[in-house]
C-alpha cells in the first residue's frame, strides 16, 4: 500500500519515550536493571495522514501530567512537510520487575520532573 503499518507507531511512541527519559539524563535500560518496568497498559492512537515509507518522522512526546503510579504521555508524530500525522496517548504502570506488583513513580525521576516544573 505504500504506507506504514499501523502497527509501527506503538514502536515509535516508545522510541519518544526513551528518548524523553534520556533527555532528563535517566536510561529506561538502568531503570529496568534496577527493578523497574513500564508496562503499556492504555494506548490510544489516532490517525491523521498516513506515514508513506521513507519519511522522516519526529515524534513529540509531552508528559500528561506529575506521575503517580502510572505515567501519561500525549504524543504528534510529524512528517518532513510537518504534517500532524498521529495523535497518541499512552499509560504506563510502575511496577516492580520482581513482585509483578504496582509501585509508585521512583524518587529519583519525580525529583527530575518536579525541578524541571519549577524551571519553567
Amino acid at each position: 500500500m505504500g504506507v506504514v503499518y499501523h502497527g509501527n507507531y506503538a514502536q515509535y511512541l516508545e522510541l519518544g519515550r526513551v528518548e524523553w527519559l534520556r533527555s532528563m539524563g535517566i536510561s529506561y535500560k538502568t531503570m529496568e536493571e534496577n527493578g523497574i518496568m513500564l508496562p503499556v497498559i492504555s494506548l490510544e492512537l489516532k490517525f491523521k495522514k498516513p506515514a508513506v515509507y521513507d519519511d522522516l518522522i519526529t515524534v513529540v512526546t509531552k508528559l500528561k501530567k506529575i506521575p503517580s503510579v502510572k505515567i501519561e504521555f500525549d504524543y504528534e508524530i510529524y512528517n518532513e512537510a510537518n504534517d500532524l500525522l498521529v495523535e497518541a496517548h499512552t499509560v504506563l504502570a510502575f511496577m516492580d520487575a520482581k513482585t509483578k506488583k504496582p509501585i509508585k513513580c521512583p524518587d529519583y525521576l519525580m525529583n527530575k520532573l518536579l525541578n524541571q516544573e519549577s524551571d519553567t
